[in-house]
């Protein structure tokens, strides 16, 4: 079985068929999260040390590290910052010691900046994952020897020089010619995993057919572990999250290993509190005056003050134990413990996540 290794310098998590499903987490990415983008330039780091560790408390397994921040401040006093060929090697070697102080969750190194993702492997401890490499000629020239000299596996996305094509077989060979490319720098195909590109299917109403298909010929055919920027199949519906909460487990149960997500449901705030308590008792219904937002919250099916795990890691949670990749149903169970229940339910759920690897 095709079993792709990625690694920190403790943890081991393995992305392969008889695996659980692997969730890399897309939070630290500075593409549009302006306020993140904002502190970066400032040299504030506190908010990616926080997402790195609500992705990992949520249930990721690994987590992407993208450095494609725009400067525009510093570009106006220094011409040089306009380069992202100047700006993301250096962030990026910043953050990725940023997280490593944090967390020992194996890293996925993401940028289309060669200097970056070399810097990135240069400082990432361990097997970390490389994001990415097309089937571009000049990309392929530029990323293959890297994954060969650092010995790591990389994301291969299946565009090319012609761009995205619609037409899944396309796609599947532009899949074919980066595996047979990388053979040829002695990458064995177990070390490549897929990204068969998920389209939006708002526009394309085929779009999650396709994928389930490709996935399957990706798995039988060239024996590849597989990903995807899950998010991309919702793109511009209403509720997203109940069309990405189906989407997962079907491209699971197709063959798909892993994919890059946000695990986290973001916490309710303070304005949406302060609206909801207003239509409470504007319906003359009376709130305790010593309850607290936490508790407020959970009574009126509204979240949580904090973040947690999102409903897309539930159903990759429930995925994993119905194809029975989750030993006893142990982690569903730890997983769905109320934290606040009893002494330990804190410790048992975050060990329930801890198990579930790969």
């Amino acid at each position: 079985m095709t079993k792709t290794i990625v690694a920190s310098e403790t943890k081991e998590v393995v992305i392969g068929f008889d695996q659980p499903f692997a969730v890399i987490g897309e939070r630290i990415n500075p593409t549009g999260r302006k306020i993140l983008n904002q502190e970066l330039e400032d040299g504030d780091f506190s908010r990616v040390e926080a997402d790195a560790i609500a992705q990992v408390e949520a249930g990721a397994t690994i987590l992407d590290i993208n450095s494609g921040a725009v400067f525009s401040g510093k570009m106006a006093e220094d011409k040089r910052y306009a380069d992202n060929n100047f700006v993301e090697p250096i962030l990026m070697q910043q953050l990725v010691k940023t997280v490593q102080a944090v967390t020992d969750c194996p890293l996925c190194i993401d940028s289309s900046v060669p200097g970056a993702l070399e810097n990135g492997l240069k400082e990432a401890k361990g097997r970390p994952l490389l994001n990415s490499v097309t089937g571009e000629e000049e990309r392929l020239e530029l990323v293959l020897p890297l994954v060969k000299k650092y010995d790591v596996p990389v994301v291969a996305i299946s565009n090319d020089d012609t761009g995205i094509s619609e037409d899944p077989d396309v796609r599947f060979a532009v899949a074919k010619k980066i595996v047979e490319r990388a053979a040829d720098f002695g990458i064995p195909a177990h070390d490549i995993v897929v990204d068969p590109l998920v389209m939006p299917i708002g526009a394309m109403a085929t779009a999650g057919h396709q994928v389930f298909t490709l996935v399957r010929r990706l798995r039988e055919e060239l024996g590849v572990n597989t990903t995807c920027g899950a998010s991309n199949i919702s793109f511009g519906l209403p509720n997203r999250h109940g069309i990405n909460n189906a989407f997962l487990p079907m491209a699971y149960a197709a063959g798909m290993t892993s994919a890059i997500m946000n695990p986290v449901a973001l916490p309710t705030g303070p304005k949406k509190i302060a609206e909801k308590k207003a239509a409470i008792e504007a319906a003359g219904i009376v709130i305790p005056a010593d309850m607290d937002d936490e508790t407020f919250v959970k009574l009126f099916g509204m979240g949580s003050t904090k973040p947690r795990a999102g409903k897309e890691m539930e159903a990759i949670r429930a995925a994993n134990f119905l194809l029975n990749q989750d030993d006893g149903g142990a982690a569903w169970i730890n997983f769905n413990r109320d934290p606040d229940a009893a002494p330990g339910g804190a410790r048992g759920r975050r060990a329930g996540r801890g198990r579930s690897r790969g």
